[in-house]
């Protein structure tokens, strides 16, 4: 996309900028510092960035590249929306090199099912086949 990019390398992630959003973020908010630093370092991460390489999104994937991902913390901050930057993002995502062959690609959104949708996401057909241990405030637990 003109005047952007998108990289795997985790050298020029800018954790202030994804630690900024994500905190914030209504599926991570109060996620302390440390556990995001943790999450990030063991996840395929995808950055982009704007012409003069100030990181303006994120995503990462829960993944072994073989057989399963799950596909999380995607975020285009709010300045940089509506050019189309979500779309390529989800699109390099999915067409990844290391990413193809996969079973199973998983995410969990509160609002985005059409954009996910446009790549191939589709409702759990079966979800009684999932289990989860789920702990929504585990953030704000450790505070304590």
């Amino acid at each position: 996309m003109q005047g952007y990019k998108i990289s795997t390398d985790k050298n020029y992630l800018d954790f202030e900028v994804i630690y900024g959003f994500i905190s914030k973020s209504y599926w991570a908010s109060g996620i302390p510092r440390q556990t995001l630093e943790t999450a990030i370092s063991n996840s395929f991460c995808f950055g982009v960035y704007d012409s003069h390489d100030y990181q303006i999104g994120f995503a990462r994937l829960i993944t072994d590249k073989a057989t399963f991902a799950y596909l999380a913390d995607v975020f285009i901050v709010e300045s940089h929306r509506g050019k189309g930057l979500s779309k390529w993002l989800v699109e390099s995502i999915v067409s990844h090199p290391e990413l193809q062959g996969l079973r199973r690609m998983v995410l969990a959104t509160r609002d985005a099912h059409g954009l996910y949708a446009q790549y191939g996401f589709q409702p759990i057909k079966n979800p009684e086949m999932f289990m989860q241990i789920w702990n929504p405030n585990v953030y704000h637990e450790l505070e304590k």
